[in-house]
């Protein structure tokens, strides 16, 4: 690729590449006892999940309060959904996808992935579909987790994994008047299958990812699409974005040993740690107000010729829709044809603040009434508010949301929480990758770092793990610190990933590779590890 890697990244790689084993099993099972777990939700994070503790016979049941798999890609059906990574990095590196149809995928052939990779591991028998789950108590004296579903029954598991992920919980804005709309009004993770949008008159609130791809998708059937938007979004333009894949692309990964995994590679390096650089704060940088870096500045440069030309005959629409702030201050989209869809005569873009919303419609801060048919909620979710939805209570009865807070939710290495025995997030705090790259290939390396925390449960015979609190203070101050140096705390910038003090709860600022090494070997003197027969401290 004509890049000097970092002198470990060849072991990452070959994790990717499945040269390496990516999960850990246990070398000393105990026939006499057996180690459980639950886990919460079967998106991505929970089928990653399921997959490798089959492997390493640990047995384990799925709690999913919808009815089908695939998380993110179950819930969200609006028009035009779909991946904003390309689609052959967005896959469990042990479970690639030679048949891909579109450089991106459509969310079709996303969910249909994840159904296969269900079907084809077996852990469709393992999940109980339609079961919410309300809580969960850690039993000490037993080193065991109660988790209490909606109907009142309790299960009980040595290990309790939370991989419900970021975002899952709408957001959904406090506009007055809201409910007083008498047409559909929905928001876009809450889609309605049977909800028409030819001829319609369609309001959508909001600018962000599933606006870029449910505008232009409405526009081609709408009479009329108009569009609220508070602040513009930077979007970059990808060649293959709207294509399909070829067919001899496919034939060379069906036939040519490791073509696939390459091709991987060099999408994982070239679309995520390479473009970490861009993120992080230069101090002597000497234009901060427009953007952080020298490479941070050249990408504002592309950025802002890419929507000069797309709307260059479109000077109002071109005033309202370049931001003010570097890229990357907010999540940076995939175009998917959204400059395009603006200059369409059904299309308008408006930004005048929302006053309220009438029956008949929108009306803006302008007094204007906006008469719609349909009110769509593009408003993202409230990533923030980690695990709003579960009462998680651990040693003594503490709940994590004591812990917590409503939106301040920490946990060492984004993964484990001190007091919580036994307790592992999936894509939990701090572990999403604003850089790029994509998530499926955080949540192997969470997975291969909770397999190792659960396979020495077995082999040292304990009856809990449980991370230090120094251990986790270390971590907290360090990742507060790189925090720090990144684009999300410029200033001049409002974005879902602060929480209401402005701490950034929701991204991590480490490269894949940082992250690796602090994860791929649990250091066990960073837990308290009690064994099951004494029921004592062991010491690593």
């Amino acid at each position: 690729m004509g890049d000097r890697l970092p002198e470990d990244y060849g072991r990452l790689l070959g994790e990717e590449l499945g040269a390496y084993p990516r999960a850990s099993v246990p070398s000393r099972p105990d026939p006499d006892r057996e180690v459980s777990v639950v886990i919460v939700g079967a998106g991505a994070s929970g089928l990653c999940l399921a997959v490798r503790l089959a492997e390493a016979g640990i047995p384990y049941v799925v709690l999913e309060k919808g009815h089908d798999v695939g998380g993110t890609w179950n819930d969200n059906t609006y028009p035009g959904c779909g991946v904003d990574t390309p689609s052959h990095l967005y896959s469990l590196s042990f479970a690639p996808n030679p048949q891909w149809s579109r450089y991106f995928a459509r969310r079709g052939e996303l969910a249909r992935y994840w159904r296969d990779l269900a079907d084809e591991h077996g852990v469709r028998s393992k999940i109980r579909f339609g079961t919410e789950v309300t809580g969960a108590t850690w039993d000490d004296d037993a080193a065991e987790w109660v988790t209490t579903l909606s109907t009142g029954e309790e299960i009980r598991s040595t290990a309790l994994v939370s991989a419900v992920g970021l975002l899952n919980v709408p957001s959904i804005p406090a506009i007055a008047g809201l409910d007083s709309f008498e047409g559909p009004c929905l928001h876009t993770a809450r889609w309605d299958a049977d909800l028409d949008l030819t001829g319609q008159r369609v309001a959508v609130i909001g600018t962000g990812a599933s606006a870029m791809q449910l505008v232009p998708a409405a526009s081609k059937v709408a009479a009329e699409v108009r569009v609220f938007q508070r602040s513009p979004q930077w979007a970059m333009p990808h060649p293959l974005q709207p294509r399909e894949v070829p067919e001899a692309v496919h034939f060379l990964n069906r036939h040519v040993p490791w073509y696939q995994g390459w091709y991987r590679l060099r999408l994982f390096w070239r679309m995520g740690d390479k473009l970490h650089g861009l993120l992080q704060i230069d101090p002597d940088f000497a234009h901060p107000d427009r953007a952080i870096n020298r490479g941070n500045d050249g990408l504002r440069r592309l950025l802002t010729g890419f929507v000069q030309a797309s709307l260059k005959d479109r000077p109002d629409l071109l005033e309202k829709s370049l931001p003010t702030y570097p890229p990357y201050g907010k999540r940076l989209l995939v175009d998917h044809g959204w400059y395009r869809t603006l200059l369409k005569d059904n299309v308008e873009l408006v930004t005048d603040g929302i006053s309220e919303v009438t029956p008949k419609g929108v009306r803006t801060a302008d007094g204007v009434e906006h008469e719609a048919d349909v009110v769509v909620l593009a408003t993202g979710f409230n990533a923030v508010k980690v695990l709003e939805t579960l009462d998680i209570r651990g040693r003594d009865g503490r709940a994590l949301h004591e812990l917590w807070g409503s939106d301040d939710g920490r946990a060492h290495l984004g993964i484990s929480v001190p007091g919580f025995p036994n307790f592992f997030c999936l894509y939990g705090p701090n572990t999403n990758t604003g850089h790029g790259g994509t998530v499926i290939a955080g949540t192997e390396i969470q997975v291969q770092h909770v397999t190792a925390l659960l396979s020495t449960l077995v082999d040292e015979r304990l009856a809990s793990v449980e991370v230090r609190q120094e251990a986790f203070d270390r971590y907290d101050a360090e990742l507060g610190e790189a925090l720090d140096r990144t684009i999300w705390n410029h200033r001049g910038m409002d974005t879902y990933y602060r929480n209401s003090k402005g701490r950034i709860v929701t991204n991590s600022p480490w490269q894949y590779i940082e992250y690796w090494r602090r994860t791929h070997e649990p250091v066990l003197a960073d837990f308290h590890l009690r064994a099951v027969d004494e029921r004592a401290e062991v010491t690593a």
